[in-house]
């Protein structure tokens, strides 16, 4: 069975770090764990893991936030893999810092990868992880929010939110989207 983990972000260095790009950072983080590494290839960065029988690609789309379900139709194409199998994972204004929700489907709230990937694929019907990055800042600043990177404080606990969206990954691809809401979306 094959699965297709997508995390958003943009590329370039300007943005490494940002809030916006808690996506990479969540595959990175997987991708480490794993000992595994992303190469870049057409519309993004991919890395391929093994899960106990399950074949996993990791895409880092480059087609910067605003384009990402390019990335996204491609790769379900390219590697046939059907939407039900398909995870998306984001950073959320709308969640305190470091909530962490599973989702099988919904609205974009605002998020413009989210918006590509819906208008591209022609639904809001696909899973998403959503990783909250709070909504400190005052109006009309949303924007320089959302590319600033994570406080101190917001650090001290970075390692285990990212570690527990890994795990929440995994347990997606293992034991399906329903058993994992419900064993993750309490905590």
């Amino acid at each position: 069975m094959k699965y297709l983990i997508v995390g958003l972000g943009n590329i370039g260095e300007e943005y490494q770090n940002t809030r916006h790009n808690i996506g990479f950072n969540i595959l990175d983080a997987l991708a480490k764990a794993s000992n595994i590494v992303f190469k870049d290839g057409r519309y993004g960065a991919t890395a391929n893991m093994s899960l106990k029988g399950r074949q996993l690609i990791l895409l880092k789309p480059s087609t910067y936030m605003n384009l990402s379900g390019n990335a996204v139709r491609y790769w379900m194409q390219q590697e046939k893999i059907p939407l039900e199998n398909v995870l998306i994972v984001v950073d959320d204004l709308s969640l305190p810092f470091g909530a962490l929700r599973l989702k099988p489907k919904g609205s974009a709230a605002g998020h413009n990868g989210l918006k590509h990937i819906a208008a591209t694929l022609g639904t809001e019907n696909y899973a998403r992880l959503r990783f909250g990055i709070g909504n400190d800042f005052p109006k009309g600043a949303q924007i320089d929010f959302v590319l600033g990177h994570f406080t101190e404080e917001n650090m001290k606990t970075m390692d285990e939110r990212v570690n527990m969206a890994c795990e929440i990954i995994k347990s997606f691809c293992l034991a399906g989207i329903s058993i994992t809401m419900n064993q993750f979306n309490k905590k």
